[in-house]
């Protein structure tokens, strides 16, 4: 057993979701958001490296070595698996280990909006599932090829760095490539995809110009595509993609959102009221006519507003804010952890005041 299996255990049976182990630090885990210190010495260059090195493959040590960062699956049978993140910083080796549940969530357990099926009903287009890091962006999308695997009879690609959820097959044929070990990089393995008769293909993150524009052009080919991007609102995230281009291609680019872009679904974690883990709390933006037209004409500044004014019962789409109140009503989030969050604060904190006078 390597040395670091103690403390990854520990990181299980605490019911936390990492361990930050750092040379010049003593190790820490990440509890509810909370960096708690576990009870343990400062580690030492030499110490860190150490307990590192002992759990890297010699194929991932070559990796490492030779780009000095790296992301890789570390499993402790009968546990868990751990995304695993090594890096080098100021004071020597270190590296972050992400818990990955053993069973697949849905969409259900998750408490997320129940809109957001459609989503994996469609035939083609693209959905973007953007947040900060770290904001469970991986499990909304586990949880949506989950809904696929379950209910459909389709060829689903995922293409990963690294693989995180495993999914064996239910109704679909789940197809499953991981960047630096199964392909080159995400360019080559979108480019692959496109021969393989997909139904679906599930982007671990869209990245760059090349990988963008492959998405999109798997989406025109009448194939559903999922990506994520690190941006924190729906309309951001359809910014970033616009902007990711050449000025002159710009106005095109706009024109081809307009009509492929089904959905984008923006998360935030909250902690539980309950004090009991945290909750994904998302922003839903669904194609309509309205939100094409604001895309095509260059007026995505107006979609945070018409978010903001949105029906969930008729239209499936809900704001950030919207969906912090409906959570606080039902006491999933505290008013204080729900207004730190809120993209409008103040107008927020006036609504959760109105729910403790009507108690």
């Amino acid at each position: 057993m390597a040395r670091l299996d103690s403390f990854l255990r520990l990181v299980v049976d605490q019911g936390a979701s990492d361990l930050h182990f750092h040379a010049g630090n003593v190790p820490l885990i990440r509890h509810d958001n909370d960096m708690v210190a576990l009870p343990f010495r400062e580690l030492s260059e030499i110490e860190a490296e150490r307990f590192i090195l002992e759990i890297m493959t010699p194929q991932v040590r070559e990796q490492f070595e030779r780009d000095q960062d790296i992301d890789f699956i570390y499993e402790i049978e009968g546990v868990s698996r751990f995304r695993t993140n090594v890096f080098v910083q100021r004071n020597g080796l270190s590296a972050v280990f992400r818990i990955i549940p053993n069973r697949l969530p849905t969409i259900d357990e998750l408490y997320l909006p129940q809109s957001i099926k459609k989503l994996t009903r469609l035939n083609n287009g693209l959905v973007l599932i953007t947040g900060p890091t770290g904001s469970g962006k991986t499990t909304t999308l586990a949880a949506l090829v989950h809904e696929i695997n379950r209910n459909h009879q389709r060829h689903v690609i995922t293409i990963e760095d690294p693989i995180e959820f495993l999914h064996e097959p239910i109704k679909s044929v789940i197809t499953q490539r991981q960047v630096g070990e199964h392909t080159g990089n995400f360019a080559d393995a979108l480019r692959s995809a496109l021969r393989e008769a997909p139904d679906v293909i599930v982007v671990g993150e869209l990245r760059d110009l090349e990988s963008i524009s492959l998405a999109l052009s798997a989406a025109e080919t009448g194939v559903l595509v999922f990506g994520t991007l690190h941006t924190s609102s729906a309309p951001k995230a359809i910014n970033r993609i616009i902007d990711v281009l050449p000025e002159e291609n710009r106005e095109q680019m706009r024109g081809v959102l307009s009509v492929l872009l089904r959905g984008v679904i923006a998360q935030r974690l909250c902690k539980r009221a309950s004090g009991d883990g945290r909750i994904a709390v998302l922003e839903v933006l669904l194609q309509s006519w309205a939100v094409s037209h604001m895309i095509r004409e260059n007026k995505v500044h107006q979609l945070e507003g018409y978010l903001q004014s949105a029906n969930y019962e008729t239209t499936g789409m809900q704001s950030l804010d919207s969906a912090l109140f409906g959570f606080v009503k039902d006491g999933l989030i505290a008013p204080h952890e729900a207004i730190d969050t809120a993209n409008r604060p103040d107008q927020l904190k006036s609504l959760c005041a109105a729910i403790k006078e009507d108690e």
